[in-house]
């Protein structure tokens, strides 16, 4: 099976790309750059000329849900374009109810190395929430897990090009007003690259 893992920052995968050439066998890497253009354009690019079984979407996430532990690994099974719509009035209309444009996708979860993992739904943003009231619209609207710049972009591409897509997150820290004081990069990154390293073994 030929891979190709895509992350958003060569700092989340790092130590996976130290592992030996042998380990990585069958697996490519794509850095693509933060946000879901970025990543879209970074995909695209890669996928008009080498063709893929899989791609493996890794990185770190914030949490809505505080019963998640920092730096644990987790499987987003469901990821969505939070912003993706129009407003009406108070309402936000998504852009499948307008009949415009899919903007909720789900992962393949056939591969035995998510069995051990939660299951998370997640939301794909521009903006990543730091505001209380724009914090509680969303999980009202959408109830999500997790959140990123990235998933559902990846997604996106897969269903385009028809390439399955998993997306693996670890937990960095939670979705509240900014304190970075509060957050878990290097457990994230070092739990995040652990499960990698195990991925290439199976």
């Amino acid at each position: 099976m030929d891979i190709l893992v895509v992350a958003a920052t060569e700092a989340e995968i790092l130590p996976f790309l130290g592992l030996s050439p042998q380990q990585r066998q069958g697996i490519d890497t794509l850095v693509t750059g933060v946000g879901m253009v970025a990543t879209a354009l970074a995909i695209g690019q890669r996928l008009a000329s080498t063709r893929y079984d899989l791609l493996l979407n890794v990185g770190i996430a914030g949490s809505f849900d505080k019963s998640i532990a920092l730096g644990e690994v987790v499987c987003v099974v469901q990821d969505t374009f939070s912003e993706l719509g129009v407003e009406d009035g108070d309402q936000f209309v998504n852009s499948e109810l307008l009949g415009l444009a899919q903007c909720t996708f789900i992962s393949d979860q056939r591969h035995t190395m998510l069995l051990s993992l939660r299951k998370c739904s997640g939301i794909t943003v521009n903006t990543v929430h730091g505001n209380e009231d724009t914090i509680n619209e969303v999980v009202n609207r959408l109830n999500p897990d997790t959140e990123s710049m990235e998933g559902a972009a990846v997604f996106y591409a897969g269903h385009h090009f028809g390439i399955p897509v998993i997306q693996v997150r670890a937990i960095s820290n939670y979705v509240e007003r900014r304190n970075k004081a509060n957050w878990q990069l290097p457990l994230a990154i070092d739990n995040l690259n652990r499960w990698l390293a195990a991925f290439t073994l199976e």
